[in-house]
């Protein structure tokens, strides 16, 4: 009359819903109640979400325990008397019991076998029940949210780090991250560098701060233009660095001074890239991809600002201060590498671009299929070039929570080195 399974189902932004619905369906052909029981915590990319639930032979909901919470969800049910036969045609053999196994319609086009065991023939003892605990599934957003503050926590917790750090450069991303490690490992364990050059504005440099003030972290500013006009005097013999290889020289000397913190005091270091810059190599290796984990490496740019804005609701619902200053927010995003620039100089508009990116990562649709879908022509030209040059340098990025079904090298690893073309005929 039960059926009990035991998962270690790793979360997926939307999965939770098909979760319930494999239960409800593989309880109905059973013919029996089932409880789902599912791991909680993190292990290296794979987040697992918990959320346990028990389901009548009907498939109807009867319990759930509440997700990214280890807990003892108890459940009392009304289970039929055991049978000493079941409606099977053959044995099978179950470590050093006997059942009796029977394929059943899985309704996808599979078959499942049910063994069945009798654990006692006796009834239970009458007693009172106690009411059914049935916990609210989190909002989208809250669920993603902690995902990420979950990975996070258990990857720096049981690979025996004690601290992390990471560049604060008043950007979203580097706000989020420094955000959601707050919230795995406590403000006094995060400690954030911010490392202007002659291009930081003045305005990024107190925004950095004013987060920093906000979640309590131990906060550094290290101007890094003495490093850097050094680089460019030594190199100068050699021919000097100007444009791309200059602004990347930035990127690198705050990697390098990251890394040196990290040696020094044996913190952790996150990187703050996120979705849509690996999917567009939109940063440097040996720089801002440098360090031990990337807590939003699967989350696209839209979703950071959305992350962002659901975790300072948040803190107001609480009566607390946002952690993420409203200027960060709402402030057009840059790497502050040249004067004036803007990421949308290169890539196009986050949202047309993460559009773009969900259809042809997410959905592996080809050109012709992104074409079709409504998408510019040359817009799709432009991001299949630019993700695909890219895969060289997704696979020296560090692990990072998946959250997506298409996750960077766990989900999606092609080779690097490859001549294929698209024949013209599609």
């Amino acid at each position: 009359g039960l059926l009990v399974c035991i998962n270690g189902s790793p979360y997926e932004r939307g999965k939770a819903f098909h979760r319930d619905e494999l239960a409800a369906r593989r309880a109905r052909e059973a013919g029996a109640a089932l409880a789902y029981v599912n791991l909680v915590g993190g292990q290296d990319e794979l987040v697992f979400d918990g959320g346990s639930l028990v389901v009548d032979a009907a498939g109807r909901l009867l319990a759930r325990a509440e997700q990214f919470t280890e807990t003892l969800l108890t459940v009392d049910l009304d289970l039929p008397a055991a049978r000493t036969a079941a409606p099977a045609a053959s044995a099978v053999a179950t470590g050093t019991a006997v059942g009796t196994g029977t394929a059943v319609d899985a309704g996808d086009g599979t078959a499942m076998t049910v063994t069945r065991l009798v654990l006692t023939d006796q009834p239970v003892a009458a007693f009172d029940a106690a009411a059914p605990v049935v916990a609210q599934r989190l909002d989208s957003a809250a669920e993603l949210y902690q995902a990420l503050v979950t990975g996070t926590r258990d990857y720096v917790g049981k690979n025996g780090f004690t601290s992390v750090v990471l560049g604060l450069s008043g950007g979203i991303d580097s706000a989020l991250v420094a955000t959601i490690a707050v919230d795995a490992l406590g403000a006094d364990r995060v400690h954030t560098v911010a490392m202007p050059s002659v291009h930081s504005s003045t305005g990024s440099v107190d925004d950095a701060a004013e987060l920093a003030r906000r979640t309590g972290v131990t906060h550094t500013v290290a101007p890094i233009q003495p490093v850097v006009d050094a680089f460019h005097a030594t190199l100068a013999t050699a021919g000097g660095l100007a444009g791309l290889a200059a602004e990347n020289l930035q990127a690198r000397v705050r990697g390098t001074l990251l890394m040196a913190l990290s040696n020094a005091h044996g913190h952790l270091v996150l990187t703050t890239g996120n979705k849509s810059e690996l999917a567009t190599g939109f940063s440097t290796l040996y720089g801002d991809s440098a360090g031990g984990f990337a807590p939003i490496k699967d989350v696209p740019k839209t979703l950071v600002w959305e992350l962002a804005r659901w975790r300072n609701a948040h803190a107001d619902r609480r009566g607390e201060t946002p952690p993420i200053p409203e200027e960060i927010i709402v402030k057009p995003p840059s790497a502050e590498l040249a004067p004036g620039q803007l990421d949308s100089d290169r890539l196009p508009d986050y949202t047309t671009l993460d559009a773009v990116l969900d259809d042809y990562v997410e959905r592996d649709q080809g050109r012709t299929e992104l074409i079709t879908a409504g998408h510019s022509p040359e817009t799709v030209e432009r991001v299949i070039r630019l993700v695909d040059l890219a895969e060289y340098k997704r696979r020296q990025n560090p692990p990072g929570p998946k959250v997506t079904s298409k996750a960077f090298g766990r989900d999606r690893r092609l080779p690097i080195t490859s001549h294929w073309r698209e024949h013209p005929s599609g």
